[in-house]
């Protein structure tokens, strides 16, 4: 059986908030529960049975166990559409789209909604697991006496409570820090890292002007639009600003070029042709494939294994499946966890050697056209709440191809855990 195309309708997202700002106490349940009903609103799919609705977050409270199934019940959609959770680090929601999309390939669904959330402003602070385990003893116990013997073994240290980091398990080292080890293998400088900063928020302050981010998303407690966008920001500025991870006179990473810690969700609608064209739906553009990859950031070097290097692998087994170079692309969306991860991807990929050990490719993948990347901006300037920002691409990169009347468009998002997921748009 020959696979159907899957088409993007459209998406709606909140606008992204720095963390412990506009959002704070609001939960990822509520975060996405209001991008997903506006959604459903928009498209007329209310009391509405879709194939599924999957989507995720990497931040959330145990009680959190069936989030998308939560998300859904409140969106306004059937409750008898199924849902089911995906978590890929920051590449959750693009990973979710894939799911829904490989269902409609297959014929099994005709339509569904990816999404992703997080915020930091509602993240739990835990204790240690001894206290945790002398809490579900005392619960076991059947007399008061039992449980206070269980109380009795738990010491005022146990009582301090941990606050949430997100780092690496495996190597204890933060994004920020392991990014700046690939930043030192490939010689990314500081002032190259401030310059596509600058870039990301001008294109965002662009963008905002033309009315293209409002289109997309809906006001949500008080804020209409991203608040971490800074279109007045210059190279001068960013300058003065003290290196973030490695503090030493040789750290380049910032706070300003780096995405700030951000609280926020969006999801997607995609569907199959016939449906599309049977509900009169527009057709911004067709997911025409997709490739996760992962590397070994453990114990590989920071240079060809870093920690956010996987795309580089992602994409160009991809571009090999698909016959397609980089000059076949017109648009390329490359998520910017941060601005040093960008310039290694495409030093990476514009470096023989590493193409050749690493890509098994004869030639290097090549230079890409910069004027054509993350045109509306990216992350750096709009925001990152992780599981959010597969989503947020995927909407915005259909709506700038339907824009362009056409074209081709590449998704490249890095993930924790040394991971890629990347997507090729195209109408």
């Amino acid at each position: 059986m020959e696979a159907r195309k899957v088409c993007v309708i459209t998406g709606k997202r909140i606008p992204f908030a720095r963390s412990f700002s506009k959002y704070m106490g609001k939960t990822n349940q509520e975060l996405l529960t209001e991008a997903a009903k506006n959604l459903v609103s928009e498209l007329g799919l209310e009391d509405q049975i879709i194939g599924e609705f999957v989507s995720g977050s990497v931040l959330k409270h145990s009680s959190d166990w069936n989030f998308s199934r939560e998300v859904l019940l409140g969106s306004g959609l059937s409750a008898k559409t199924p849902a089911y959770d995906v978590v890929q680090a920051c590449g959750t929601s693009l990973q979710a789209a894939m799911a829904v999309a490989n269902k409609i390939a297959l014929g099994q669904i005709e339509v569904g909604i990816a999404g992703g959330v997080d915020t930091n402003s509602d993240i739990p602070f835990v204790f240690n697991r001894h206290f945790n385990h002398q809490m579900l003893k005392a619960n076991r116990e059947k007399t008061l006496t039992g449980r206070l013997k269980q109380f009795a073994k738990i010491s005022p240290k146990d009582l301090l409570p941990q606050a949430p980091g997100v780092v690496e398990p495996r190597t204890g080292l933060s994004m920020g820090e392991s990014c700046e080890l690939m930043a030192k293998s490939w010689n990314v400088t500081r002032q190259e890292q401030d310059e596509l900063a600058l870039a990301s928020h001008l294109a965002a302050g662009k963008a905002y002007e033309e009315g293209f981010h409002q289109k997309l998303m809906v006001p949500f407690n008080g804020l209409d639009r991203d608040n971490n966008v800074r279109p007045d920001t210059t190279l001068e500025k960013l300058a003065k600003l003290k290196p973030a991870f490695d503090r030493s006179s040789s750290g380049t990473l910032t706070a300003g070029n780096s995405s700030a810690l951000t609280d926020g969700a969006a999801c997607v609608f995609l569907c199959s042709e016939d449906y599309a064209k049977k509900h009169s739906l527009p057709i911004r553009a067709y997911l025409k494939d997709f490739e996760t990859a992962a590397v070994d950031f453990v114990h590989g070097d920071a240079k060809a294994q870093g920690l956010l290097m996987a795309p580089t692998y992602a994409v160009s087994k991809m571009l090999d499946r698909n016959g397609l170079k980089f000059s076949d692309f017109d648009f390329f969306e490359i998520h910017e966890a941060f601005a040093a991860q960008v310039l290694c991807t495409l030093k990476a990929w514009d470096s023989k050697e590493f193409c050749k050990t690493e890509l098994n490719r004869s030639e290097a993948l090549g230079s890409i056209d910069r004027s054509k990347m993350n045109v509306k901006g990216g992350s750096v300037a709009l925001g990152h709440p992780f599981a959010a920002t597969g989503a947020r691409i995927l909407t915005s990169l259909a709506h700038i191809l339907e824009e362009n009347k056409g074209g081709r468009g590449l998704i490249s998002i890095c993930t924790g855990g040394g991971m890629g997921v990347t997507a090729i748009l195209e109408i």
